[in-house]
């Protein structure tokens, strides 16, 4: 009987078992097996569980019935130095399967997803060398093209030409229609050898298999242009060509619906999938949310006039100094700041310091105006990322790590290197063409984690920004790119929580937001008499924190700027149920009366009413 032949390309993939040290190999085959997919052989020499566990389909429990009496399974030799472990057979001869899903049930005793249960050395799946297997009818995109080198292709480009693009500077001609993971990893490997990190190769890789195979016809298209939201469905094949700059090399036609929608009122589960920083995100989650954006705007865009259209020369790349834009009338009035000088001196301290922290007490609007900082200096949503430190977080949460990933179905555990939030980060703002684009990290109440456990020798990093540092798990050389901004909020009311160490001190600038100075002290004021309500709920305000002797427990107007606060009985709701229970615990075991000497109806006594 002749040898089955091996598929073109197809590498060595193996199955650690989970119980005792032996691991059974093999390869996919050129041959299709009754599913339509490849055949599998399964080496000769390969360690199989014993044991066949109630889930396992009968096909296939007689299948390894069948090997068993034909002697092509065997009892493995026992291993003394592991008394008490699960029987295990080792194969005789090499076993073709009619799927790598038969032959992981072959050689777990269950049944499981061969694509991914199989792996190279490397950890690969096998699913990244086969073509794309069923997908959904529609799907939803996401693709990235209002900073492609500092160049906004979503305006200048893509919907007056009606495409969407991708760079693929570094990618030789891709001949397959529809090619692998596998396939994309080599090219990514060989054309970016030194343009980038292994955690940008990777989602590299990722990014182009979904732009060049799994997307399709029909598909619901999305990207973001000067703060609003454009869809259209995808209407061509992927084609690749040179373009100016080689700022997109790979082109789609698309057809754009003819309306836009802004970004901040876009439903809530849209806008959190718009969150995720890759150039190409898969939406099809909320496409129905996207569809319903969609109905009702009338006709499709005219179709796209055939072959790639080139950028002009205005828009070839050009390099470009870092710098935040200068703060407006505008801008300082959107967030009711009493006096501009405040936040210029904020935009100084951004660019001296790259680091600044906002501290004060509960309800002073920390948050909301370090997200309005980094959104407005940074240019946009898509420039910032969000992450909330609390006591079990690690540096392995926040920066890389390798972590335990389950396959759903199998069951075994692998231990892979992951990129937190604050890599992908920096790895987007250190890509060619972004280094002038400010990108912001929010840490919310930076202070409830171990700080140094976080950072580790991300600390040097903060204060020397020029230098870099041989990382812990991926050994690469790492430096924080100089166009990394960070800003921290930390509530000083906490009582649970340490004081910032004098190193991360050093680190940062600290700008306190306190309801006793500006802008906090007269921001109810200014936010009521915008609204058109009485003033009573700020003299109240002022009141109730004159009576309170230590700052950081002041209560700040942020409790009060709320409509629902001015809904008939709201604001005695607001004041019992937000307001008072803070200054209870500011008084445990004090024998102190609240309400009496914080209540509205003690503040209204001594202030008179409205």
């Amino acid at each position: 009987m002749s040898q089955p032949d091996r598929l073109p390309g197809s590498p060595d993939f193996r199955i650690k078992l989970l119980k005792g040290d032996g691991e059974a190999h093999g390869h996919l085959l050129t041959e299709f097996g009754g599913n339509g997919t490849n055949q599998f052989l399964l080496k000769e020499g390969s360690v199989v569980a014993a044991e066949a566990w109630p889930g396992l389909g009968e096909h296939s429990r007689r299948r390894r019935a069948e090997l068993r009496a034909g002697g092509a399974l065997v009892d493995a030799p026992s291993d003394p130095g592991r008394p008490g472990t699960a029987p295990h057979w080792v194969t005789t001869r090499d076993i073709t399967c009619n799927s790598s899903s038969a032959a992981a049930a072959l050689v777990y005793g269950y049944d499981a997803s061969g694509p991914e249960s199989w792996r190279t050395a490397e950890g690969h799946p096998l699913a990244d060398y086969q073509s794309t297997a069923w997908r959904a009818p529609r799907k939803a995109w996401l693709v990235r093209g209002s900073n492609v080198s500092g160049h906004n292709l979503v305006r200048r480009l893509w919907l007056e030409e009606g495409i969407i693009s991708l760079a693929g500077a570094h990618l030789p001609p891709v001949e397959e229609k529809d090619p692998t993971k596998s396939t994309l990893r080599r090219f990514v490997e060989e054309g970016y050898e030194g343009a980038a990190s292994y955690s940008q190769k990777r989602g590299l890789v990722d990014e182009l298999h979904a732009f060049l195979t799994q997307m399709r016809l029909g598909d619901t298209v999305a990207t973001i242009g000067d703060g609003r939201l454009h869809v259209g469905r995808i209407t061509g094949d992927a084609v690749q060509a040179g373009s100016p700059g080689s700022l997109s090399n790979l082109r789609r036609s698309v057809a754009w619906l003819p309306d836009s929608h802004p970004y901040e009122e876009l439903p809530e589960e849209v806008q959190q999938k718009l969150s995720v920083q890759h150039d190409v995100v898969d939406l099809t989650s909320v496409l129905d949310s996207l569809d319903g954006l969609a109905a009702g705007t009338g006709r499709t865009a005219p179709e796209p006039p055939d072959g790639v259209v080139g950028l002009s020369d205005a828009d070839r790349p050009v390099q470009r100094e870092l710098s935040l834009p200068d703060v407006t009338e505008a801008f300082a009035a959107d967030l009711l700041v009493h006096d501009r000088a405040w936040l210029d001196e904020i935009r100084e301290l951004l660019l001296d310091e790259r680091q600044l922290v906002l501290y004060g007490p509960p309800g002073t609007g920390k948050t909301y105006v370090a997200m309005k900082l980094a959104e407005y200096f940074g240019g946009g949503p898509e420039q910032v990322k969000i992450v909330q430190f609390h006591p079990s977080y690690a540096y392995e949460d926040f920066f890389e790590g390798f972590r335990p990933v389950e396959d759903p179905e199998s069951r075994e555990v692998a231990f892979r290197l992951t990129a937190g939030p604050l890599r992908e980060l920096a790895d987007l703002a250190s890509r060619e063409g972004n280094r002038h684009i400010p990108h912001f990290l929010i840490i919310d109440e930076i202070n409830r984690a171990n700080l140094a456990k976080v950072f580790g020798e991300l600390y040097f990093l903060l204060e020397y920004r020029t230098k870099s540092v041989r990382l812990t798990y991926s050994g690469d050389d790492f430096a924080l790119p100089p166009n990394l901004f960070v800003i921290g909020t930390m509530n000083t009311a906490d009582r649970s929580i340490a004081l910032v160490d004098a190193a991360m001190r050093r680190r940062f600038a600290f700008v306190e937001l306190s309801p006793r100075t500006e802008p906090t002290a007269g921001l109810l004021v200014r936010w009521l008499k915008r609204e058109g309500w009485d003033l009573e709920p700020a003299r109240l305000l002022d009141a109730l924190n004159s009576r309170i002797d230590e700052s950081d427990f002041a209560i700040g107007p942020s409790y009060l700027m709320k409509p629902g606060v001015y809904r008939d009985g709201g604001l005695e709701r607001t004041w019992r149920t937000k307001i008072l229970p803070l200054l209870e615990e500011y008084h445990y075991g004090d024998g102190l009366d609240v309400a009496a000497r914080y209540g509205l109806d003690a503040l209204r006594e001594q202030h008179g009413p409205a």
